[in-house]
């Protein structure tokens, strides 16, 4: 199984991928926090053998030419390793903290993606390139701005989901499906999974063709109180309920919610009881770790994301590497 996991920052980005190399990580990820999204994986290009892949840069704030030049920039530079990921965020945040749209965001991703396509043919083609959507419309494309044909190809261009109808969307279109960590083994297969191949069967397309990229939640060790306020952090958010529902916890919900409005943060994480952490994250040992995340994505995938609260010592990911290439 291929393992990815994050880096956190530009600043040690070319050591921290180095060493998540050499404890046996296939490939390193970055995620919209509080660094720009694409500066530590053109660091991290510099170091081989590693898969690159943004896990996810928020799309409604940037433009489809805006994020396909950074894309054919990425993959040049990591020949061909790098995936672009894109998610929708929740409205809250697009809304008050980019100001920006959010009205109708599985329509508008699909056509974020369409034209993403458009854009990447017209520069391997050299033909017109002439996208008219609603969202977004690119007529012009003139030989100053085009950078031609990419050698390695365009980058395949994964979505983040969680919803059904984006899920489903996301395999009508994308290249593969970035699974919200947010999550448990029953809404992988009994939610997600259906969502996946419907959308595939009205596409026509094949599941061998689609990627399936589950990111979990790891903590090791015994003290899983960064967890615990990482579950509540997502649960406090209504997009995650139906998650919570499948479990019969949907009613944590809104109580989470009115404590977050009201920046009771340590009080929130003491509501995520040791069922509810279990299920969601993968703790403990390195072994038990393994175990966790094989048990959860047997079937699915042979890809991983590890979401760590917190990095966890390179140590610790080589025997979780290493538990789960057994």
């Amino acid at each position: 199984m291929k393992v990815m996991t994050a880096l956190f920052g530009p600043t040690d980005a070319i050591e921290r991928a180095t060493a998540l190399r050499e404890a046996g990580a296939s490939g390193v990820f970055t995620f919209e926090g509080p660094h720009d999204v694409f500066a530590p994986l053109t660091l991290a290009s510099t170091v081989p053998g590693l898969d690159l892949m943004t896990n996810v840069a928020i799309a409604f704030p940037r433009n489809p030419i805006q994020l396909a030049h950074q894309a054919n920039d990425m993959q040049l530079l990591a020949q061909g390793r790098f995936i672009l990921g894109l998610g929708t965020q929740v409205r809250a945040q697009v809304e008050k903290r980019y100001g920006t749209a959010f009205d109708r965001p599985v329509a508008r991703m699909k056509e974020m993606v369409g034209a993403l396509r458009a854009v990447f043919a017209a520069w391997s083609t050299g033909g017109r390139l002439d996208f008219r959507g609603e969202f977004y419309r690119h007529t012009l494309m003139t030989p100053t701005f085009d950078p031609g044909p990419n050698p390695y190809g365009p980058p395949p261009i994964y979505l983040g989901a969680l919803g059904p109808r984006l899920t489903r969307a996301t395999a009508e279109v994308a290249d593969g499906l970035l699974v919200m960590p947010f999550g448990s083994k029953r809404f992988l297969h009994e939610v997600t999974m259906p969502a996946v191949r419907d959308g595939l069967a009205a596409a026509g397309r094949r599941a061998e063709d689609f990627a399936v990229v589950p990111e979990i939640i790891v903590s090791v060790g015994d003290d899983h109180a960064a967890a615990r306020r990482l579950l509540a952090f997502y649960g406090s958010t209504p997009a995650y309920r139906p998650v919570l529902e499948t479990h019969g916890w949907g009613e944590l919900q809104p109580e989470l919610n009115a404590l977050s409005k009201q920046g009771r943060w340590q009080e929130m994480g003491a509501l995520i009881d040791d069922e509810m952490l279990h299920t969601i994250v993968a703790c403990g040992s390195p072994a038990q770790i393994a175990a966790h995340i094989r048990d959860r994505v047997d079937g699915v995938s042979d890809r991983v994301c590890l979401y760590q609260p917190g990095p966890i010592a390179t140590s610790a990911l080589a025997e979780i590497v290493d538990a789960l290439g057994r």
